[in-house]
């Protein structure tokens, strides 16, 4: 695992310590229907229904949606169990993520 890698991860876990974090499929969606998603990050293990789901709804919503780590690491890195999406509540948190996934893209 890269130190991008784990930044990503540990902003996750600041941003559920702080409240800011919305996991599992039901409420994830819900965080996006009513408009308090700032980020979605489904995991790269989510089955191909799943990903299509939230592919569709955050294009209609207008939330930005990233395809990353695997549902372990996700819900490890929020102190669950595995989780295949979750959606971050704050902007600044969404800013900071969106930021180290774009640097990990490069």
């Amino acid at each position: 695992m890269s130190l991008k890698r784990d930044k990503v991860l540990s902003l996750l876990g600041l941003a559920m310590k702080a409240g800011k974090v919305a996991s599992g499929g039901f409420l994830t969606e819900k965080a996006v229907k009513s408009g308090h998603a700032s980020l979605v990050i489904v995991s790269t293990t989510a089955s191909e229904n799943t990903k299509k789901q939230f592919r569709n709804m955050c294009t209609y919503y207008e939330i930005p949606l990233y395809f990353y780590g695997e549902a372990e690491e996700l819900g490890h890195a929020i102190g669950k169990e595995h989780r295949t999406s979750l959606a971050l509540l704050d902007d600044g948190f969404a800013k900071a993520v969106k930021k180290q996934l774009m640097e990990q893209q490069t």
